[in-house]
């Protein structure tokens, strides 16, 4: 049976919707991508990318060479709608931050002018338990003639930056529809890219399973981040003792940083808090803990600062993770600014993923950052920064928050 080829219109071009509106063209979809950034949407229609991403580059161009895939600042009619737009933090409300909606309520109101009965409406965005009703409830009141007749489903991404085409084909996919028929056309739909498992399932058991996955996570590198801190109280190598602790063959202990960044494991537990307060508990507490540990390193910093007159703290790494170049709710970032604020010494950073003009700082080469530091910080394990040959830093004072130069 020949696959059902579909118009596509994919709500922002970042991270996921970039990815997956080039992975659907390339597989015979017509896609149109839209984004509110023109110099994004100028980018990839010129077959080029606003991003880093491996190999993304090489699938946009075929996507756009091909003429399945276009972009573009205002939607067009379609048979299915994937809105994949930010959900950052809007505030604080009783030490829990607060989801903002905004971006994708504005997407909704976008498309609710080009929808047509039989549509199909996907929220791939990571989104607080209820959020697909919000979508739902837009179209409702917008369009009342399509009353019934426009399908809505959640199908979070569950891809990790720098292996994201790879896993937007193989990972298993979550399918939550609001009804039987958004869930069969989710399905359809998702299994022509797709070669990990569909799972079915309802809307609202999506989103919590989306934010669980990273709950999970975030509560076991808050395990390993306070053991860090247990540690170096007691004058004992935390990567040592974690390496011999998961020789047990039931242990499984990951490995402490300079806290937790980027959009899901930073930013998804508090959704959980803010959707449950009182029971959420030991979520909150993890994400507390990981919130706590950029301050922790920062500390560690002045103190080996106030051992000299005017030092040089070289910084290695600012994205969230390695091998990358995003900064999204990146500790490192924040502990970077942090430390040209306080005026403690002279800092110089560098990050080989990172373009000059995405940071309002100037960013050095490795090696003059190696030469002129006194004080080493190592923020990100960067394939660039494992590789340091440990004797041109014997003579640094060395704070390595990822256990890679010991």
């Amino acid at each position: 049976m020949a696959r059902e080829l579909q118009k596509i219109v994919v709500m922002g071009l970042g991270y996921i919707g970039l990815p997956t509106a080039s992975m659907l063209a390339t597989k015979g979809h017509t896609v149109l991508g839209v984004d509110i950034n023109e110099s994004a949407v100028n980018t990839i229609n010129s077959g080029h990318i606003h991003i880093v991403e491996p190999d993304l580059d090489l699938l946009v161009r075929s996507a756009v060479n091909s003429g399945n895939l276009r972009a573009s600042l205002t939607p067009e009619e379609a048979d299915t709608f994937i809105l994949a737009v930010p959900t950052p933090f809007k505030s604080e409300e009783g030490n829990a931050k607060a989801p903002d909606l905004s971006h994708i309520e504005a997407a909704a109101h976008a498309i609710a002018p080009y929808l047509r009965a039989e549509n199909l409406v996907i929220l791939e965005s990571t989104s607080p338990v209820g959020t697909t009703e919000v979508v739902e409830n837009i179209i409702r009141s917008l369009r009342p003639d399509l009353e019934g007749r426009v399908h809505t489903a959640h199908c979070p991404e569950r891809v990790l930056p720098g292996q994201i085409l790879r896993e937007l084909v193989d990972n298993d996919r979550i399918i939550g529809g609001t009804t039987k028929a958004a869930m069969i056309k989710a399905r359809t739909l998702y299994k022509t890219f797709c070669n990990g498992a569909i799972l079915e399932t309802d809307s609202r058991t999506a989103e919590l399973s989306k934010l669980v996955e990273n709950s999970f996570r975030d509560v076991n590198i808050a395990f390993a981040n306070e053991l860090s801190v247990i540690c170096d109280r007691l004058g004992i190598n935390v990567w040592e003792t974690i390496a011999l602790a998961n020789r047990h063959p039931r242990v499984n202990i990951l490995q402490p940083g300079p806290g937790v960044g980027g959009h899901c494991i930073a930013v998804d537990p508090w959704f959980i808090v803010s959707s449950a307060p009182e029971e959420a508990r030991l979520i909150r507490t993890a994400r507390e803990v990981n919130d706590a540990k950029p301050q922790w390193v920062i500390d560690k910093v002045r103190c080996k600062a106030a051992r000299f007159k005017d030092p040089v703290i070289g910084c290695l790494g600012i994205t969230f993770k390695s091998n990358i170049d995003d900064l999204r709710e990146s500790p490192s970032m924040d502990i970077v600014k942090t430390l040209l604020d306080a005026n403690i010494g002279t800092v110089m950073v560098c990050d080989p993923n990172v373009a000059s003009h995405k940071v309002p700082f100037p960013l050095h080469d490795l090696k003059e950052v190696l030469k002129k530091s006194d004080i080493l910080l190592l923020l990100v394990d960067h394939h660039e920064f494992t590789e340091i040959d440990s004797q041109i830093i014997k003579d640094k004072v060395v704070i390595d928050t990822k256990g890679v130069l010991r």
